[in-house]
């Protein structure tokens, strides 16, 4: 039997609001099993709990949004890819604010955080979705398929017409790579549509302290790229908490091209809508080791490197 598990303690991460600039205070706790991931609004009264799910997705522009009714949470995605990544089942996630805190832009943070308090194992079996057809959604020269794989990879590619980026491509195979190849990897942005949000009331709490920013041929960070091809891991981070939307922890193959949160958020909802398309395995009796597990070694922040 594989377990569900979850963290040992609840801990507290503080941060700024990537769009509303606003301090948040977030909480993240052990929750009971079968329980899920679980957001709530703190700063709400009342807010019921918005359980981390395809199908309470509104919006993913330039985030992943979350709502119930009238109350949002967005920019979930990277506490989403910290959580999936390491395993855990249950949570149940407080923040006070109105989207989760950017921190450096990175998973990093949430990943230090959760390995400070560890995790333990619930007494109730952990399933995992199984693809056992090709799914794929395409917009314009995007696109995102899913494959039957024994195990969770990615596979992502993105083009950009900017020098510090061009063509680039990482592959991320759940118990080969380490988490921490793209734990680290910052959220990246436009000089010119920064100043284009900040018109329009968002990326309030934008800076070079938590995203990479490029202006028309450099990265203007003063201590440059933490990899050489940061934005395409960074890519690969997005897609890792959005699949976690699923519900499930995924065995597949997802081969992404220039795929955002849309195009994440669109797949996952098309291999949910045909039963056909996937199977729940519930792992009560079956050995652990017929599995490939996270890697769970202690993770230290990324070095800066120097610009590329």
């Amino acid at each position: 039997m594989i377990f569900q598990r979850t963290l040992r303690r609840a801990v507290t991460v503080n941060g700024v609001g990537l769009h509303s600039g606003k301090d948040i205070r977030m909480v993240i706790r052990p929750a009971r099993p079968g329980k899920g991931i679980v957001f709530l609004r703190t700063d709400v009264e009342g807010c019921p709990e918005i359980k981390a799910n395809y199908s309470n997705v509104v919006s993913t522009q330039l985030a992943t949004t979350l709502a119930c009714g009238k109350i949002t949470i967005s920019t979930v995605e990277h506490v989403l890819a910290a959580l999936n990544a390491l395993g855990v089942d249950n949570a149940l996630i407080e923040v006070g604010g109105p989207e989760v805190p950017i921190l450096d832009g990175s998973a990093a943070g949430y990943c230090e955080a959760i390995f400070e308090v560890g995790l333990e194992s619930q007494l109730k079996s952990k399933s995992f979705l199984a693809l056992r057809k090709r799914v794929e959604c395409r917009l314009d020269d995007k696109w995102a398929i899913a494959e039957p794989a024994s195990r969770f990879e990615i596979h992502a590619s993105i083009k950009w017409e900017h020098p510090a980026i061009g063509y680039q491509e990482f592959r991320y195979i759940d118990g080969r790579t380490k988490f921490a190849e793209v734990a680290g990897a910052r959220t990246f942005g436009f000089m010119k549509d920064v100043e284009r949000m900040k018109s329009m009331g968002l990326a309030r709490g934008g800076s070079l302290s938590n995203a990479v920013v490029l202006d028309d041929q450099l990265v203007l960070n003063p201590e440059g790229l933490r990899f050489q091809d940061e934005f395409v891991r960074h890519k690969v981070l997005d897609a890792i908490g959005d699949f976690k939307l699923s519900g499930y922890s995924m065995l597949g193959s997802f081969r992404l091209h220039r795929a955002g949160h849309d195009l994440h958020v669109q797949l996952v909802s098309e291999i949910l809508k045909d039963r056909s398309n996937y199977e729940i395995i519930d792992t009560t009796f079956t050995r652990e080791r017929e599995f490939v597990r996270p890697q769970l070694s202690p993770m230290a922040r990324p070095k800066l490197a120097a610009s590329y």
